[in-house]
């Protein structure tokens, strides 16, 4: 059934799926499949699930993560323009992570089939979302790499970076608080490290003045110090 989506008050982000497709070929995706919200703390999706749908965030964050490793470790933080589910509906495959929403979630659900079908109509939408699993793909493994190469504190600078990109909400100049709550051991899994490694990490980031630190959130203070940190590593 065709649906009339509520215009977004801004583009969508650039590096987002729908920012890349563009206005005219986001606005026909999202004429497909059903609209769906969902409240705080709900699944969207649950790993090993045999659904094949793809999920475009119209609202909302929302946490990716896995229990493969044997406990829940956090991939990502997905944001509005995002599709979450592509790799289900591209293989076939069971779904490989849990997605969970951290707030009230607004998405439109597109069906397997329907999905493939736009990509064979509009080969420029195929080429974005291979480039951007490409991209995912390769986020993981330089992670993986940063769990054997770099220390603590640069592997929670390197994600806080990323966050701040993501989910970051002006805070006053430079800053910019992560607006999604992440618990200590969220981090901790998102880095490969143990928990009081991240919280002494932190207390380091905190004294040299590139973030602040409260219950349940973050802000980035310096940016540009914190990507400092990344790449003094890689030096």
């Amino acid at each position: 059934m065709p649906y009339r989506h509520r215009r977004q008050p801004t583009p969508w982000p650039p590096a987002s799926f729908l920012g890349r497709v563009g206005p005219s070929v986001a606005g026909k995706l999202l004429t497909y499949g059903r609209a769906r919200q969902y409240r705080r703390g709900e699944r969207l999706l649950h790993e090993g699930g045999l659904d094949n749908h793809v999920v475009l965030l119209l609202r909302g964050l929302v946490k990716v993560t896995s229990t493969a490793s044997g406990s829940e470790t956090l991939l990502a933080v997905r944001a509005p323009g995002d599709i979450v589910g592509e790799g289900a509906a591209m293989t076939g495959l069971p779904r490989a992570a849990t997605v969970t929403a951290c707030e009230r979630v607004e998405a439109r659900l597109v069906s397997r089939e329907t999905f493939r079908q736009l990509l064979r109509e509009e080969p420029a939408v195929a080429h974005h979302l291979a480039a951007l699993m490409s991209e995912r793909l390769g986020f993981a493994n330089r992670r993986r790499a940063d769990f054997a190469a770099c220390s603590v504190m640069v592997r929670l600078a390197r994600v806080l970076v990323d966050l701040a990109a993501v989910c970051g909400q002006a805070a006053g100049g430079a800053s910019r608080m992560v607006d999604v709550p992440l618990s200590q051991r969220e981090l901790a899994t998102m880095i490969g490290a143990g928990e009081d490694s991240v919280q002494r990490a932190a207390r380091r980031l905190k004294a040299a003045g590139l973030i602040e630190t409260a219950y349940g959130s973050i802000t980035v203070v310096d940016p540009s110090g914190l990507r400092d940190i990344s790449d003094d590593a890689q030096r």
